[in-house]
């Protein structure tokens, strides 16, 4: 039985369990939620290792670049493409929100007005990147700032040369132990998933769904169309390499990432799948794929473009085509370093709805209409930012002959 379990490839159990679990919550109900627990010990185990995983293989990857100026190279190319998917994935939803009208005759009346919190502002997320202390910054699981210092550790390991070679060994054995520890803890998704889906499900049925079909169905189309013309085309055009393979290796973190709703908590299962499905080399995966877990929200930028227009048209605000234009731009600077965890972008509306004349008031409304929902909504959009830094990290590797493409073309079968 267990030879029989570890022969099934693993996207393969972690889809089946989604779908037991789907059956589980629906038919359990709100019981479910005493099973919620194994999925928080597999969400704290997957995030135990993401700020290692990081630092490790953030100056591995550094070090490997044997030059500081490949790195601006990279982290050029990697950061003028997640801002051109996250113009592409705000006019996305601009447009499915325009189409299908989501906010037309939604009954507001029973939502329970939630407090907001404050929009971060860009020179206090600017300021936070810089650690004070990095030993803080890596207790905290400060991203940001451990990226810099990760950056400037291997920049230093490259300016020292062969007198710091065993400090780059110690960091090239970590990145590689973090790696197997990933794996290790993969083995678990199956379980955590089932339990996180189950509980989900048995919370917030299809009853509770009805009440925002055409909401839910918009963003889910629109992040799919995301996928597929955006993200896929950027593989298929820019790359230049078969769109099929790409698809195959990124299921793993991608059902992760639905059943998990963190691009923070996937991080791990994405760098596993760059490196043994896809073939992306270390100096390209190390940097391009913790940055993109941070600044790339293409499915909040993607959901707060519609959530906009919803909001706009259930209390019957009018909109011109400078409405939009403000829309696009303030989407883009608020989903920018947006926290990676479940429904953050929701408490992000403040700033954008506030540029179109809704009240904070109103906007407040309409987070408590849409927060008792808002997982299954969350759980597509984070799909979306997974599939992007793995997007972005294979057409940057390819740019730089960072890809290897025997290994790419040979991701597993479906």
């Amino acid at each position: 039985m267990i030879k029989a379990w570890f022969r099934i490839t693993l996207w393969k159990r972690i889809l089946g369990a989604l779908i037991l679990g789907l059956i589980a919550g629906l038919v359990w109900g709100e019981g479910a939620s005493s099973i919620r627990w194994i999925g928080d010990i597999f969400v704290r185990s997957i995030r135990m290792l993401v700020v290692p995983l990081i630092f490790t293989t953030l100056v591995a990857g550094v070090v490997a670049m044997g030059d500081a100026r490949r790195l601006g190279s990279i982290g050029l190319k990697a950061f003028v493409l997640y801002l051109g998917t996250t113009a592409a994935a705000i006019t996305i939803g601009l447009i499915f929100g325009t189409i299908m009208q989501p906010g037309v005759g939604v009954d507001l009346s029973g939502a329970e007005a939630q407090t907001l919190s404050s929009a971060t502002t860009l020179a206090e997320r600017l300021m936070n990147m810089i650690p004070i202390n990095p030993i803080a910054a890596l207790a905290e699981g400060n991203i940001l700032a451990v990226i810099i210092f990760a950056i400037l550790i291997g920049v230093g390991i490259i300016m020292v040369g062969d007198e710091a070679k065993v400090l780059r060994d110690v960091f090239n054995a970590g990145a590689e132990v973090m790696l197997k520890l990933t794996f290790i803890v993969m083995e678990l998704a199956p379980f955590g998933v089932f339990a996180l889906i189950a509980w989900v499900a048995g919370t917030q049925g299809a009853t509770t769904l009805l009440k925002v079909v055409t909401l839910a169905l918009a963003v889910y189309l629109a992040c799919i169309a995301h996928i597929v013309f955006v993200q896929f085309g950027m593989v298929k055009f820019l790359a230049r390499m078969r769109v099929l393979p790409f698809a195959r290796g990124a299921v793993d973190p991608q059902l992760l990432a639905y059943s998990t709703s963190s691009s923070a908590a996937t991080l791990p299962a994405t760098m596993a799948a760059a490196e043994e499905n896809l073939g992306i080399g270390v100096p390209v995966r190390s940097s391009v794929l913790p940055l993109g877990a941070t600044v790339n929200m293409d499915g909040t930028a993607l959901y707060v473009g519609i959530v906009a227009l919803f909001s706009a048209q259930a209390f019957g605000v009018p909109l011109d085509i400078s409405d939009y234009l403000i829309i696009g731009l303030t989407t883009t600077l608020v989903s920018i370093g947006t926290a990676s965890v479940p429904s953050a972008s929701l408490f992000l509306l403040a700033a954008v709805l506030t540029s179109i004349g809704i009240s904070a008031e109103q906007t407040a409304i309409i987070v408590g209409f849409i927060l008792p929902f808002d997982r299954v909504l969350d759980m597509m959009r984070t799909v979306v930012n997974v599939t992007g830094d793995l997007a972005v990290a294979t057409v940057v590797a390819k740019s730089e002959s960072e890809l290897d493409t025997e290994t790419y073309n040979a991701a597993p079968d479906l």
